[in-house]
């Protein structure tokens, strides 16, 4: 059974931080609040989870669409190839509710990037996401949890997540009730951005 640990966004406690941390490092998968639908996570460097992550999903790690939660711009160096118009979009609306496809860096691992050459990247405003992957030290491999409800795509409350996930992940952090709509992808692959799936972030008024 996966623990229900309760995280309050404003501000984070740093020993149940750290406890998660201590989790992920381990290879467990958890549960977590971004400032968009509640995520599925692990830590980037530990093989065993990343596959763990793809199999509550159904799928093979090198086929998954799995994205990176990082802590800030400065991280982002290290996973993908950004030019200066895209660097200069992403620091207008970052943190924020948005993805950004990138073109993936050498330090992506094979298993989780497969032959696919690019790269999902969030920083959302979520100070609990991002305390943890500051106190990782590296980004969170993340996916959305998806309901199978057709009216309802995304359950916002973590209890209720917690039901639904509990013998498949480690922890379910409470943040509070979750936002049921998903980020804004934008495609930053070509010469201008385009948004290939429109979310919660009007990314629009920035570019």
């Amino acid at each position: 059974m996966a623990e229900l640990i309760k995280i309050y966004p404003e501000n984070p406690n740093e020993k149940q931080i750290r406890k998660v941390v201590d989790c992920l490092k381990s290879g467990c998968v958890i549960i977590y609040p971004t400032d968009t639908v509640y995520g599925l996570g692990c830590d980037l460097k530990n093989s065993k989870a990343v596959e763990k992550l793809a199999r509550i999903k159904g799928i093979k790690a090198d086929k998954a669409n799995f994205s990176l939660i990082c802590y800030d711009l400065s991280h982002i160096s290290d996973y993908a190839k950004i030019g200066n118009p895209t660097f200069k979009l992403m620091k207008k609306t970052l943190p924020g509710p948005f993805t950004f496809i990138l073109e993936a860096s050498s330090n992506i691992p094979k298993m989780f990037n497969g032959k696919k050459k690019e790269i999902g990247i969030r920083i959302p405003n979520n100070n609990i996401a991002r305390e943890i992957v500051k106190e990782l030290g590296n980004p969170l491999v993340n996916t959305s949890t998806y309901d199978d409800d057709e009216i309802i795509e995304y359950t916002t409350d973590p209890e209720l997540i917690k039901e639904k996930y509990d013998d498949l992940v480690d922890i379910v952090i409470d943040g509070g009730i979750g936002n049921n709509e998903a980020s804004t992808i934008v495609n930053c692959l070509g010469d201008e951005p385009e948004v290939v799936r429109e979310g919660l972030g009007d990314i629009y008024q920035y570019m």
